[in-house]
């Protein structure tokens, strides 16, 4: 049966060519040059076809219906499907233009608000045990150098004359002003004169009183003046007196221990004494005699009797009574390796009372650029820092001030550490040195030196948070045996009896809970690329894939303009009119043989049928011909009359 089938298919396909065959011969041939065969069929029509490696649509328009009705954004498939219908294809249209531009204004702020780089404060709380900080303690009476004590006693009269002029007032003499021998040896020193104080203008009823202070031309002056009349005589009396001490050598160091008692009587931790090593002492030209508590003690519990507890002898008889006019202990908590800044972070504690300083500690945690500007361990600071210590923003402003001033004034204040190759500032070295000096702080306190902007925070630091409560020691019913106690330990005889001489304190942890504060970027880069889905999926429905849907609609729409503009410059290339070679080759026209046609007669045409081509034709009509025949097939061999 098979056999049969196959048979009558064979027999039949036969006939149908028989028939082709027998029409095409009854056909009569056309005059002319026989018409292109029909073009091969493409390879995508044939049944089996597979796609190539790389296949781009015909036109933009094809392009674009096959991106819309394929994508997976939602609203493109509208613009196809209701394409006969104009009102829906033109509401469809500018609502996705309106959801394109709220996306693009929302990724705007979104991109706007990243890069302007916020920050979140995380805090949390830790509990383990913790070291103590450091504790500085000064007594506030700093004594007078031996070597300039002569120098200072000028200073002590014109002072007086200054003060009398004003206030018609006297202050008491130090007590070491006339007791010290002078040595025999003084440096040499002229106290400026002109710089005195004087009452500057009347504003109401307020009266303000400062100083002039001019260059070493006298051209320039400026005056230095105060609100409060303390103020200014204590900064007047700073001045000339850090101008002095300018004088001294600089190895030089002069005894902070008092002749008759000690600041320190006694020291426990814990229940246990203090040692000796325990203890850093320097003396501050202007703060005193500074004890240092550097006992490395881990805090095991909260409380009075887990701290440290300190009795301390307090002076009341100031030995620069204008320099300092508070009676007290300045106090200082910071933290290990730090320089201690009296003049900016300490507090005081009066005599005659208990003070308690409860400490609780916190640790910032900053975040580098591009979120703020820290530094780590003073990494990448422009500022050298002229303290032997860690990196501390306090310690590099001090440090640039320094620098400035050296550079700007020539020589350093005496008060602060100085360059290597620099000397302190002096009337007797440098001519007024303090407009120079004056000048430049002006600037630092109306923040026009770039000192702020040099010295950044640690990214990482602690901050104490310091509590005090104080009460009244010793009391009236225990004074008199805790002051017979306290004289066996060091207490001055004279100072017996006198409950204002005194001070106790006590440090401690108020907790041993620490909170570190942390920060963290608002948009981080996953946060950022979330928030951007949020807004896409929210207007266009659309995620990671759409986006690469776009991608590959962009990239396949510029290699159809490419290959589109390539043709476009190949037809115009080749569609231009080129000379040919020889001489007068334009001008010349094939000679038209007569041949016979079908009919009998003659024809010119260019066909098989036509006369030979002549021998120079121009390259675009080579061209032709050759594609002519390239499509026309194998000819049957004619031979044309001559």
């Amino acid at each position: 049966m098979a056999e049969r089938l196959s048979m009558n298919g064979r027999m039949e396909a036969a006939a149908q060519r028989g028939s082709h065959l027998q029409a095409a011969a009854q056909t009569p041939p056309r005059l002319g040059p026989p018409s292109a065969p029909p073009l091969p069929p493409k390879e995508g029509h044939q049944e089996g076809h597979q796609e190539g490696l790389v296949e781009l649509p015909a036109s933009f328009r094809e392009l674009l219906t096959f991106f819309c009705t394929n994508a997976t954004i939602h609203g493109t498939i509208r613009l196809v499907c209701s394409s006969r219908n104009r009102l829906k294809t033109t509401s469809w249209g500018l609502l996705s233009l309106g959801a394109l531009v709220a996306l693009c204004w929302q990724l705007g702020l979104l991109l706007e608000h990243h890069w302007h780089r916020p920050v979140l404060m995380a805090i949390s709380v830790h509990s383990e045990r913790k070291l103590l900080p450091l504790v500085t303690l000064c007594d506030g009476n700093p004594r007078r150098p031996s070597l300039v004590l002569r120098h200072l006693e000028l200073l002590d009269e014109f002072a007086r004359e200054n003060i009398d002029s004003l206030y018609k007032a006297n202050f008491s003499k130090g007590r070491d002003a006339l007791s010290a021998a002078v040595p025999r040896r003084e440096p040499r020193f002229r106290l400026d004169r002109e710089i005195r104080l004087q009452r500057l203008s009347h504003s109401g009823s307020r009266v303000r009183v400062g100083f002039r202070l001019c260059n070493s031309t006298g051209g320039d002056c400026f005056y230095r003046s105060y609100a409060s009349g303390v103020a200014a005589v204590q900064d007047w009396y700073r001045f000339h007196y850090v101008d002095i001490l300018a004088l001294l050598p600089a190895a030089w160091e002069d005894s902070h221990g008092s002749q008759d008692g000690h600041f320190v009587l006694s020291c426990s931790y814990d229940g246990m004494d203090c040692q000796a090593r325990q203890f850093r002492t320097f003396h501050h030209p202007t703060h005193g005699s500074c004890y240092t508590v550097d006992g490395v003690w881990t805090a095991q519990r909260p409380g009075i009797t887990h701290g440290v507890g300190l009795v301390l002898r307090v002076e009341q008889q100031p030995h620069l009574p204008l320099l300092s006019t508070r009676a007290g202990i300045k106090v200082m908590v910071h933290g290990r390796n730090h320089t201690p800044f009296l003049g900016h972070h300490s507090f005081s504690i009066r005599p005659g009372t208990e003070a308690t300083i409860s400490i609780r500690e916190d640790e910032v945690h900053r975040l580098g650029r591009p979120y703020s500007h820290c530094t780590s361990g003073g990494e990448g600071v422009e500022v050298e820092l002229l303290h032997n210590t860690s990196y501390t923003r306090q310690a590099c402003l001090v440090s640039c001030f320094q620098q400035l001033m050296v550079k700007t004034c020539s020589c350093g204040y005496y008060l602060y550490p100085l360059p290597t190759g620099a000397e302190h500032c002096s009337s007797a070295r440098h001519p007024a040195w303090g407009h120079c000096f004056y000048r430049l702080y002006q600037d630092l306190e109306t923040h026009r030196l770039p000192c702020t902007s040099r010295c950044p925070r640690p990214c990482r630091e602690s901050a104490f948070k310091l509590s005090t409560g104080t009460s009244r020691w010793p009391s009236a019913k225990s004074a008199g045996w805790t002051l017979a106690a306290l004289g066996e330990q060091g207490l001055p005889c004279q100072s017996h009896r006198q409950r204002s001489n005194l001070a106790k304190i006590n440090i401690v942890y108020q907790e041993l809970n620490y909170r570190s504060v942390e920060e963290a970027p608002v948009y981080s880069v996953p946060q950022l690329l979330s928030a951007m889905g949020s807004l896409c999926s929210l207007w266009f429905g659309a995620s990671v894939l759409s986006l690469l849907e776009l991608l590959e609609l962009l990239l396949d729409a510029l290699a159809l303009t490419l290959l589109l503009g390539g043709r476009w410059l190949h037809r115009v290339w080749f569609s231009w009119p080129r000379a040919s070679p020889a001489s007068g080759a334009s001008n010349i026209k094939p000679e038209g043989s007569h041949m016979p046609t079908p009919a009998g007669g003659t024809s010119d045409n260019l066909g098989p049928s036509g006369p030979h081509l002549p021998q120079m034709m121009l390259p675009g009509a080579l061209e032709r011909v050759s594609a002519e025949e390239s499509w026309a097939g194998p000819r049957p061999l004619e031979t044309l009359d001559t």
